[in-house]
């Protein structure tokens, strides 16, 4: 290169560097990246996890989810569809016993009668259930037994007469009124001490 041209091409270096130089000043400056400052970034990171951060443990519902449909939840028991409920089969009707003859004792007045006249006469209870068709079926109106004697009381001396007839030898007929010594231990030496009473009673 001659000496003359070396004016030009240092003249010619300067404008492109001053050039340079003023295209710079005019761009606006660059923004600096933040390090340790994520809040500084406008732009929330893109992707499906970037809504929800990692906790390690997955939540049941995420927050704002709706409820499950009512189909996916645990049926509860309640009433029937048809609004029917279960019923008990109805009880048997009570058991009608043929009434007692007017002016007749009682069974318990007899009790009452025995224990008057000091006659053991111990754990009285009625029984009368047995007198109808779902008992013994014996037809009588009233059944009082004792642990030394069963009295039986029946609508007509007729009924009265047939039991004590079948029960001969353990038994007692006065009227409507039977003593029956069949359940009981009452010794047959003790028996005509309840029998006196009875018939005094009627």
């Amino acid at each position: 290169m001659s000496h003359r041209m070396l004016p030009t091409v240092v003249l010619l270096m300067v404008t492109v560097a001053l050039a340079g130089c003023g295209a710079d000043q005019d761009a606006p400056p660059a923004a600096a990246p933040t390090v340790g400052n994520p809040s500084a970034d406008p732009t929330p990171p893109a992707g499906p996890d970037a809504a929800t951060p990692s906790t390690g443990t997955a939540s049941p519902t995420a927050p704002g989810s709706a409820a499950p449909p009512p189909s996916s939840r645990p049926a509860t028991t309640g009433p029937k569809a048809d609004g029917t409920t279960e019923r008990r089969p109805p009880s048997p009707p009570p058991v009608e016993l043929p009434p007692r003859q007017a002016g007749e004792p009682t069974g318990r007045e007899v009790v009452a009668a025995f224990r008057a006249a000091g006659l053991k006469a111990a754990n009285v209870r009625d029984r009368s259930i047995d007198c109808g068709p779902d008992g013994l079926g014996l037809g009588c109106s009233e059944l009082v037994v004792t642990d030394n004697v069963a009295v039986y009381v029946f609508p007509d001396e007729s009924s009265a007469g047939d039991l004590a007839e079948r029960w001969s030898g353990a038994a007692y007929r006065n009227g409507t009124v039977v003593l029956n010594y069949l359940e009981a231990p009452t010794p047959p030496a003790d028996r005509p001490r309840y029998e006196k009473v009875l018939d005094k009673l009627r």
